[in-house]
């Protein structure tokens, strides 16, 4: 059965989320914000508060679960939060001298944010298209909230990776219906504001193929016991 959409709640959703990371990025406004990683949270609440409100306002049947398919949430924050912050934590100290644990959950807390709004709330409004055209309208309107609309050669390839981050997130999340899980993927490229070296893309190969198998063979395990529970 095709689902509706309800495009007047993605309105109001989006509207506050580009609303708000304008007011964080291109206006003074959070200037005498006292600490730097409660600024960095500020310039991502705006898609989780539009969320909140559309579900709120539009009374909508719309399920935001951190731990997902999992029975625990202690088994998502585990692999998906846990294991990253310690592996990209150990390898900025070997490369940079620093062990930065605070700012490592500050940037999952940080994609955690954003998924509320992008794959807990608007993809899940979109079910109702062909999963190629819900991906392209998440990837646009992600790319716009950045507020990066020049079209030179290093915003299009921006654009590239976030529809392909998008088809890439979104199949995690159809198959975990976890945010705690698509945070962690959403901040692996958040991690290296200073750049990626050998050392990190071996951490992010690694990271990425534990997670896909972990899915992968969670989603068997899930689907055969809700087979013999039917």
């Amino acid at each position: 059965m095709k689902r509706n959409i309800n495009y007047l709640a993605i309105a109001v959703f989006y509207i506050i989320a580009i609303t708000c990371r304008f007011v964080a990025v291109k206006t003074d406004l959070l200037a005498n914000v006292g600490h730097e990683y409660i600024a960095i949270l500020l310039r991502g609440v705006g898609p989780a508060l539009g969320a909140l409100v559309a579900i709120k306002l539009f009374s909508l049947q719309n399920p935001l679960s951190l731990k997902g398919i999992y029975s625990t949430i202690v088994l998502p924050f585990v692999i998906f939060w846990l294991l990253p912050a310690l592996s990209i934590t150990t390898v900025y100290y070997l490369v940079y001298g620093k062990f930065p644990i605070v700012f490592a959950f500050t940037v999952l807390v940080y994609g955690l944010l954003e998924e509320i709004g992008w794959r807990g709330f608007l993809q899940q409004q979109l079910k109702g298209l062909p999963t190629f055209y819900a991906t392209l309208i998440i990837a646009l309107l992600w790319f716009l909230w950045h507020l990066n609309i020049e079209m030179s050669t290093g915003n299009l390839i921006f654009l590239g990776i976030i529809f392909f981050g998008s088809w890439g997130i979104g199949k995690i999340y159809s198959k975990t219906s976890s945010l705690i899980a698509v945070a962690g993927v959403h901040s692996l490229n958040n991690f290296f504001v200073k750049g990626v070296h050998e050392k990190e893309l071996l951490v992010i190969f690694a990271l990425l193929v534990i997670w896909i198998g972990f899915v992968i063979v969670y989603d068997r395990k899930f689907k055969a016991k809700a087979g013999m529970q039917s």
